[in-house]
This record gives C-alpha cells, structure tokens and sequence, in this order.
C-alpha cells in the first residue's frame, strides 16, 4: 500500500453457461474434445517454475472410455518433493514481500484466463479425464474456481483493511502476515475448482505452496498450472508434483519449515496427518496449521407436509449428479410413510430416464465412476444389498467396467435405519431409503444426527414452518452445510461458504473469510507518537510534590 489503499470489490458468481443445443459454447466445447482426444498429452511436473519430466509416466485414460489414451504424466519421487520444497523456501521471501495489489492482480488474471481462453479447455480437460457431464464441468472446473479466486482476492482485501482501535498519542495496526514455512496442499479428484483453490489460497496469502494433486485429478491440474504461470505466478511460489501420499507425507511432515496443510480427501488419511504432525511437533519452526475437508454420508429427511416431487426431485439430484461422486451429494434419504410409495414410483421412473455413457455425449446425465478401484468398491456395496434380508434394490444395481466403469445409479430401501449403506460413505451413485413413522418425525431426526459420524451436508424438504425449525435446531451439529426444500449439494461461492465438523473436517468454510484466516499469521504493531522519558507514574509521587500540604 505504498501509494493508495487499493480496494477489491465484492465481485458476481460467474455467470453459468447453458451448453445448450445451437449455442457457441456448445460448438466450442465440443471442438476442445475433439482436439484433446486427438492429442497424446506429455505431462510434467512443474517445480521452480520448471517442466520436469522423470520418464516413469503413467497413463491417463478416461474414466468412460478405459481404451483411449489421453497420455502421460511422469511421476515424482521423494528426491521431487526435496525439490519443491526447496523451490518454495527459495522463493519465499521476495513472494511474502510482493504488494498486496501485485499480488492480487495475478489471480484475478488467471480467473479471467479461465472465463475466456481456457474456459473450454478446463471443462474438457475435467470431463475427459473426471468423467463429468458438460454441466457438471461447467460448474465446477469454469465456475467455481473463477468465483474461488476472485472472492478470495475480495475476502484477502477485507481482512487486510481490519485494523485495531488507536487512541491519541499512539497509533495501532496489524499486519497479517503468510506463515514461517511452506503449506502442503493435498487435493481430489471430485472437483477441479478444488484443486485449484486448495494451493492458490494459500499462495494469495503471501505463502508458497507444495502441491500433490491425486493421479486421477492430474489431467485437468496441470491445466490449472498452466494458467497460473501464464498469470504471471512467479517461479516456486506453487510446485506441482505427481507422488504418492506415503512419500509426500513421510518428507514435508518431518520437515522444520512444514507450515501447514490444506487437505480435501478421506477422513482416514486426514486422521493419518493430524496424528503425524501432532508426533512431529517439537521438531517445527511453529505449530502448523491443519484444515481440512473429508467425508460425508449426507441426508435427506422429508417431512409429511413435504411435496413428493421436490423430495425426489431433490433425491434425484443430489444422490446421482457427478455418479455421486460429491463430498456433498444425497447418501441417505427418510422418507415419511404417508408418501413413500409415491417418492419411491418417481425416484424409479426419473432413474430410468437416465442416459449413461461418454460425456462427449450430451445427452448423458450418467457418466462413469473414477477408477476401478473405486468401481470394486461400489460394485461390492451393491452385490451385498443384493443379497441382505435387510435390504432390497429398489431401481438400478447394475455394473460394468468393460468399457468404463459404469454402475446404474441404484436406490437402495432398507428396513434397518442402521443397515450398513446408511451408515457408511460409499461415494457413488447409491442412495439408501429409509421409511419412517410419519407420526415419528421428531424422533426420526435424532436417528439422523446419531446414524453417522461425519456432520458434512443435510437438508430438510418439509412445507410446514414448525417442521423446519424443529429440524433445523435438532440437526444443528449434523451439518456444516443445511439446505431448507433443496438438495444438499451444489454450494456456491460466497452463497454458501463450504466445509462440516466431526468427521467431516475442520469446518474452515472454503469460500470464506474463515478459510483464510488460517494461511494468515498476524503481527500487531504499536507506535507511541511522544515516548516518556521518565518511567516514574503520576502515583509514584509523595504528597509534597502535588502540591497537597501534609
């Protein structure tokens, strides 16, 4: 702020564009397919602002089309993350003292980078190698990492102007400084804004970042890579590395410059970290910061006054967008008596309008699961629902990797509200029922908040006033993210600031001023305009000398 107080406005979501047939974005996309698939990508690490190539390349290969070769990417080892560490440490300095405006400017270049040029690209690169649908893509890897950074820029740009009270003859403030050290981020596969929001809110903050992204994620990751440094994202400020969790968490953990992690993952693995680093603490500069955002088995209850066509509606969505394959979609569903027949004959009639395929086709709502170890996953969930006298496959338990990994979105109706699919995260298109006394409401919402140990999303779709508020009080530790008559998934920058608690994570709302806070470390500094030079006070003194007779 050398020469003015630069203010950043609070900026619009991005406008969601509709890919609709005839449309130029739909023409447009759909070339960025076709000139991806045409292509064999070779793709490096990035570390020091460098291409690294190791020759260990692995293939990437679309999730609905196992036999086509996007290409290859060369993987890390340990010798790699020693490297980006360093390259981190190296450019701390001049990072952590560049402007707050310079700064700034650099990922709001890369948000209109993402809106214009590379829009189509991004999609394309997260379709292919993700399997999500046009829409889905749309609002993931084009929008929401957009509004990710240019909120953040305003966010960054409110948190600076905070500024403690000062009274006369001194002035306060405070400086909000990066961390000592170097931030981990460890990022998904499910949502390329994610990915990129994960190391680039950090990095904003004036930290320097290592980042591993997951193998399934690296199609669309060096994408983002490549945005940033056309950007003008200086040189080891984020190095991208491609290594397994064990290795990158064996060095950076036992590392003395190791300044925290950003984690989006499983609830074990964060488990695994927050254990590491906890045993590793007398040996860092100082406590690290530790944020994360795992699990969910997200709920829906419905009440008896709830209309059945927004309660499938809701299901539809929530469970089967993006295979349901969201920290955030629809798990589990109670469905009061009075209406279960007429929610379960539309939840069957809108699984069966479903198309399922590519995702270079349009028309598909359904596109494949990520691996195949996922797909085993899924598949064995399914195969014992098959056969449990608990259970009974309502719609779908189909599946098929021979082409893809493919499984019918499947509905599940379980007599026990603690049958093993209503307990646990399968994340996959599998949505388990349970009906309940409609007159048992109440009761039905403490076997919510008991069922599971994760507290990610929820939602209650109900018309009646006293039902919500019942719901929305009993349920208020169940989710850090409560939808009212809506599916729980599909929060939006600025809108709905995301993250949950218990098992869920630490609840740092990605998307929030919150979020942030956390890659900052701040310094209060004083100022005494006219110091004193004696350091006898006004009480100190005898009687004679103020003036009273004794």
């Amino acid at each position: 702020m050398d020469l003015g107080y630069f203010d950043y406005a609070l900026p619009v979501n991005e406008t969601v564009l509709s890919y609709a047939p005839g449309s130029a974005e739909r023409v447009a996309l759909k070339k960025a397919l076709e000139t991806l698939k045409s292509q064999k990508a070779d793709i490096p690490m990035y570390i020091g602002g460098k291409e690294v190539r190791t020759g260990n390349t692995m293939p990437l290969h679309p999730p609905h089309e196992k036999k086509h070769l996007l290409g290859n990417f060369h993987a890390g080892d340990g010798s790699h993350v020693q490297q980006a560490i360093e390259s981190a440490l190296k450019a701390k300095e001049a990072w952590a003292n560049m402007s707050w405006e310079n700064r700034a400017n650099i990922f709001l270049r890369a948000a209109d980078l993402l809106a214009t040029k590379y829009r189509f690209l991004i999609n394309g690169t997260t379709m292919l190698g993700q399997s999500k649908n046009a829409f889905q893509a749309e609002i993931d890897s084009a929008c929401e990492l957009i509004d990710f950074l240019k909120f953040n820029v305003h966010f960054l740009s409110q948190i600076y102007k905070q500024q403690p009270l000062s009274v006369p003859g001194m002035h306060n403030r405070m400086e909000y400084r990066p961390l000592e050290g170097f931030v981990l981020a460890v990022t998904p596969f499910n949502f390329t804004a994610i990915a990129g929001n994960l190391p680039t809110s950090a990095a904003m903050c004036g930290n320097v970042v290592v980042w591993k992204p997951a193998n399934t994620q690296v199609y669309s990751a060096q994408m983002i890579m490549k945005v940033l440094m056309e950007a003008g994202l200086p040189d080891g400020v984020i190095n991208l590395v491609y290594v397994d969790g064990p290795t990158i968490g064996n060095i950076c953990f036992a590392h003395k410059e190791f300044a925290g992690v950003h984690f989006t993952g499983s609830t074990g693995v964060f488990n695994q970290m927050w254990k590491t680093i906890g045993a590793n603490i007398p040996n860092y500069r100082s406590y690290p910061r530790i944020v994360g955002e795992t699990g969910g088995k997200d709920f829906v209850i419905a009440h008896h006054s709830a209309d059945p066509r927004v309660v499938s509606t809701a299901l539809l969505r929530g469970a089967f967008e993006y295979q349901g394959q969201k920290c955030s979609a629809a798990s589990r569903a109670y469905i009061p008596s009075t209406m279960a027949e007429e929610v379960k004959q539309l939840l069957v009639e809108g699984v069966k309008s479903f198309k399922m395929g590519r995702v270079d086709d349009f028309e598909n709502f359904i596109n494949a699961v990520i691996d195949e170890k996922s797909f085993d996953r899924i598949a064995a969930y399914i195969t014992n629902a098959k056969k449990d006298e608990d259970a009974e496959i309502l719609i779908g338990g189909g599946f098929d990797k021979s082409k893809g990994y493919f499984i019918d979105p499947t509905v599940i109706v379980a007599k026990n509200p603690k049958y093993v699919s209503m307990c646990e995260e399968i994340f996959g298109p599998v949505l388990t029922l349970y009906v309940y006394d409609a007159e048992k409401f109440e009761e039905t919402l403490s076997l919510v908040d008991e069922t599971s140990p994760y507290a990610l999303t929820g939602a209650v779709i109900a018309q009646d006033r006293y039902a919500v508020e019942l719901a929305n009080r009993k349920l208020r530790n169940a989710a850090g993210n409560f939808y009212i008559n809506d599916k729980p998934s599909g929060a939006v920058v600025g809108q709905q600031p995301f993250g949950g608690a218990r098992a869920s994570g630490t609840n740092d709302k990605a998307g929030s001023l919150l979020n942030l806070y956390r890659w900052l470390s701040a310094r209060t500094i004083k100022e005494t305009f006219v110091p004193p030079t004696d350091y006898r006070y006004p009480f100190h003194r005898g009687e004679s000398e103020s003036g009273v007779v004794e």
